[in-house]
């Protein structure tokens, strides 16, 4: 279009070869009856902006790579690009002079995107928006999305068919690195009735840290919403158990240790978190204690004082990220401490024990209310007896009492005393 613009403007001012007078006057007449063009207008109109049409700028957007583009404008000086996200907002780039195009990092797209270019073109801003939909029927798309990695070189994702999707809906799922060049097609689905509903890869190579998913799907019936999300694949590990656990006890600690384990990615011991489980092994079963969690910081290395601790124990450990407390499986139990009948004996030796306390505090117990007792209610006295406490004179009379008086001549006086016995009970 520009280029028969130009091609126009060359015709018409292509200079004539000088002929009559009269041919002279002919042209100069026709001249004046032209409008005046702009550049021949005073200055003072040189500051109004250039009114003149500008076509669409014809933008177009690439999913998968997530680039807009739009067709390049003649003396375009600064572009910027803006997409406008529900969830993250408006993320902008600025345009680079001679560049038609914007290139975004990934990020979901299945809930709808706006996207607008802005360019100026002649001192003038010109801006159009395209907007990105999710083309299908509302509630046909995958939905409850996940995905983990385990051992390191496993991974399996797992969805649900969609709450509106047709009976003969069928899903597929790709995968791409975050540097868009690596794209793959699920190797092997999980189907349920036929429906594909997860997949398991057992090669991971290729996937950087970030990555992006797409379950797509089909159907005769009705179109099928896609589903997308960027996952950082060390947020969805699932960590091994750690390495060659060992144990030493001497008299007065136990020292536990052990090794990180291997990961996608080698990592700092500082982005480890660890959790230990130590049992007391008896024959009745095992008694659970609390959960210890220890921090990479540590070293890998844990200890304790052995007191409580000699007889019989396991311990277990599993792994998660430090930022993140996805717990994965336990180890296997190590063993520590001394034998089962050894355990028995300690155990006959406390019961001794707290036999003899039990049975002291019991003695004690009853003496101290014995005492309390006795000085609550005291021994009432007995009244005394003249008569019957001497057993000498008992039935006596005391002839000495009644001796005669000396000098009171040959006149005496004579009592008389009878004894007085109780009459029998038949008298």
């Amino acid at each position: 279009m520009w280029e028969h613009q130009a091609a126009a403007w060359r015709n018409t001012a292509r200079p004539r070869p000088s002929g009559s007078p009269t041919s002279a006057l002919a042209m100069a007449a026709l001249l004046s009856t032209l409008p005046v063009p702009s550049f021949l207008l005073t200055q003072e109109h040189w500051d109004l902006p250039t009114v003149e049409r500008i076509s669409s700028l014809n933008v177009k957007f690439d999913p998968k790579m997530t680039k807009l583009t739009w067709d390049c404008q003649e003396n375009a000086t600064y572009g910027e690009c803006v997409l406008i996200h529900k969830e993250k907002g408006q993320i902008k780039k600025k345009v680079k002079d001679k560049e038609c195009q914007c290139t975004f990092q990934d990020c979901s797209l299945h809930g709808g995107v706006t996207l607008t270019v802005e360019v100026n073109i002649n001192q003038r801003r010109i801006s159009e928006t395209l907007v990105y939909p999710n083309p299908g029927g509302e509630g046909t798309a995958a939905q409850n999305f996940s995905c983990l990695i385990y051992d390191v070189d496993f991974m399996n994702c797992t969805w649900a068919k969609g709450q509106a999707a047709p009976n003969d809906v069928q899903y597929f799922l790709y995968i791409r690195d975050s540097k868009k060049k690596i794209e793959r097609e699920c190797p092997r689905y999980l189907k349920d009735s036929g429906t594909h509903v997860g997949c398991h890869l057992q090669d991971l190579s290729g996937l950087t840290s970030y990555s992006y998913f797409l379950v797509n799907g089909t159907s005769q019936e009705t179109g099928i919403q896609f589903f997308d999300s960027v996952l950082l694949l060390k947020e969805i590990e699932q960590y091994n158990p750690p390495n060659n656990i060992t144990v030493y006890c001497n008299e007065s600690h136990c020292f536990i240790r052990w090794e990180k384990p291997r990961t996608r990615k080698t990592q700092s011991i500082r982005e480890f978190q660890y959790q230990l489980d130590i049992q007391r092994q008896s024959n009745t079963g095992s008694s659970r204690n609390q959960l210890i969690v220890v921090s990479g910081d540590s070293g890998n290395k844990y200890s304790f004082p052995r007191l409580g601790f000699r007889a019989k124990h396991t311990v277990k450990i599993r792994t998660a990220d430090a930022r993140k407390a996805r717990w994965g499986a336990w180890s296997q139990p190590a063993e520590f401490g001394s034998a089962e009948p050894e355990s028995s004996l300690v155990h006959i030796y406390l019961l001794v024990v707290l036999g003899t306390l039990v049975c002291g505090l019991t003695v004690s117990c009853l003496f101290k209310r014995f005492l309390g007792t006795h000085r609550l209610f005291p021994p009432i006295p007995r009244i005394k007896d003249k008569l019957n406490d001497n057993p000498q004179i008992d039935h006596q009379i005391l002839w000495e009492k009644f001796t005669h008086d000396v000098g009171k001549g040959d006149k005496e006086e004579v009592l008389a005393v009878e004894e007085v016995t109780e009459a029998p009970a038949n008298a």
